[in-house]
């Protein structure tokens, strides 16, 4: 089973904020003529990078719930220019919505085993179209 890392997504509320803010990051690196690649920068680097990037995501907490994920394609350690090390995460840009999962506040990332992540959401799924006030009263209670 796949092994993946969760973090908290801050400054994005929803996961289509999150589509947006990838967006425009994309298009930005396009005008610099960069490569369109989206990179999440990351002080500490994970020991198990093989294992996250043999079909590994980084899953998004966001206002205390996992909500979404992206597929982790690369995971590249570099020293920055005051000799921290640091990594980027190269992420798919694509946003695949998950059930809803409640997580505490943590910092950093954290592991996370494939049988501990959320199933991703089914286009047309129940609760697809559920106001998110709602979904996650639900979810909360257990009922979704």
């Amino acid at each position: 089973m796949a092994l993946h890392l969760i973090k908290l997504c801050v400054g994005c509320e929803s996961p289509d904020m999150l589509e947006a803010w990838v967006s425009g990051r994309l298009e930005e690196r396009r005008r610099r003529g960069e490569p369109a690649e989206q990179i999440h920068t990351t002080r500490m680097v994970p020991k198990r990078m093989e294992e996250l990037c043999a079909g590994g995501s980084l899953y998004w907490v966001m206002k205390g719930m996992v909500q979404c994920r992206q597929r982790l394609l690369e995971i590249r350690p570099f020293i920055d220019a005051e000799g921290i090390s640091r990594c980027q995460l190269v992420l798919q840009p694509e946003i695949t919505r998950t059930e809803w999962q409640p997580r505490r506040p943590f910092q950093g990332w954290r592991y996370l085993r494939g049988e501990d992540a959320p199933a991703d959401l089914k286009s047309g799924a129940e609760g697809d179209e559920m106001p998110d006030h709602l979904r996650r009263e639900l979810t909360e209670l257990g009922l979704l």
